[in-house]
């Protein structure tokens, strides 16, 4: 892992549960995702902001989900064996959007913990939380250069109507 602390975004993490290492590349991150289970990326401001609360709130209706909205990581067996950085890449830019639909501050980071049910969107929501560490802005970057030189064309889940 390159560094600590939540990177150039801020120069100070805002608690300790925010000092956490950064994955500086698309590569570590693959690697990250090869050696470990139960892995997740949830854009926020951060475990600081989401551990205390520890649950997400569903935006049109304003329930309160038993979990935090995340993404898995975890490469699917439908894969079959192509590359996990391409997989990585792929979970990341899906959900790009999300710090300009969301508001300042909000950037992914990774974490561990037990699925608790899904969310309105059919994402996992998930409990007993671990933060692992957090995806520098340039991942976000090489996820869309990787993304981008594939031959089928692939836009992020926000799409136009």
């Amino acid at each position: 892992m390159t560094g600590h602390g939540p990177g150039p975004e801020s120069e100070q993490p805002t608690t300790t549960a925010d000092a956490l290492p950064v994955m500086g590349s698309l590569k570590e991150l693959a690697d990250l995702v090869e050696r470990r289970r139960n892995l997740f990326v949830r854009w926020s401001r951060g475990p600081g902001a989401d551990l205390e609360a520890a649950v997400s709130t569903d935006d049109l209706t304003g329930v309160s989900m038993p979990g935090l909205s995340a993404n898995p990581l975890d490469v699917e067996p439908w894969w079959q064996g192509r590359s996990t950085e391409l997989w990585v890449a792929r979970r990341l830019y899906d959900y790009s959007h999300l710090p300009w639909d969301k508001g300042p501050g909000v950037r992914p980071w990774i974490l561990v913990g037990r699925v608790a049910g899904r969310g309105p969107d059919n994402e996992p929501l998930v409990r007993d939380v671990e933060p692992v560490g957090w995806i520098a802005e340039d991942v976000i970057g090489q996820a869309e250069r990787a993304v981008g030189g594939q031959e089928e064309r692939w836009g992020p889940l926000r799409r136009g109507r």
